[in-house]
């Protein structure tokens, strides 16, 4: 669905200076200066550059093959998992009849088992983590290209980044959001198709893993 930067802000400062006119050769009585006229308003865009990566055809096709290669080892994980908590159920009602020795046995071997799974799932959580990332700076360095002619085009000064939950904007019309406007630009630039619609039942919940740790989504960083 992480190509740019990991500010809160992502600003593109778009070819706002005009040619300075050359200098007339010819003398001649000073040109009467126009009467001054107020600051032109800025335009500024709104968008959700991990949206809008996620949403892109490339990207539905990208995170749809990195799900189906970690398929497995969610798959190994959740097994382990299941394994664990059987230990720990039998343990439980086993206990007060196990003599001292074995108590302490069976506990040792759950403590092992927790550390060998916990172990498995970080270093799995830390593989996903950084193939999400290539994805997302791949596809991100080619999304800024498109934002910037977007943003040229349609009469943007500025274009603010609203994907960190911390960014500093705290409200914006619908009009300046163009978070759908840029994936729609993206698609015609790349020439992905969209993928196939999934059938409800090919695509079921992800198998929740053990003790997950919170972490923050991937974000583009600028090449």
């Amino acid at each position: 669905m992480r190509v740019i930067s990991k500010n809160n802000i992502l600003a593109l400062s778009l070819g706002l200076s005009m040619p300075i006119s050359s200098l007339a050769l010819a003398q001649g009585p000073a040109a009467t200066p126009a009467p001054a006229s107020g600051p032109a308003a800025s335009k500024i865009g709104i968008v959700n550059i991990q949206d809008a990566i996620a949403n892109t055809n490339e990207g539905k096709k990208e995170f749809d093959a990195l799900q189906a290669r970690f398929t497995p080892k969610q798959t190994e994980l959740k097994g382990l998992n299941d394994e664990l908590e059987g230990l720990k159920k039998s343990f439980e009602a086993q206990r007060d009849k196990l003599s001292p020795e074995a108590s302490a046995s069976q506990a040792k071997t759950i403590e092992n088992k927790q550390k060998i799974l916990q172990r498995n799932y970080e270093d799995a959580q830390a593989e996903f983590q950084q193939a999400e990332q290539e994805v997302v700076n791949r596809i991100g360095s080619k999304m800024l290209n498109v934002l910037e002619k977007y943003a040229k085009a349609n009469g943007y000064s500025m274009v603010l980044d609203v994907s960190n939950p911390q960014t500093p904007v705290l409200w914006a019309s619908q009009g300046t959001i163009i978070t759908k406007e840029l994936v729609e630009a993206y698609n015609a630039e790349s020439g992905v198709a969209a993928p196939p619609a999934k059938p409800a039942a090919a695509n079921p919940p992800r198998p929740a893993p053990p003790r997950p740790a919170a972490t923050p989504a991937a974000t583009p960083k600028k090449p």
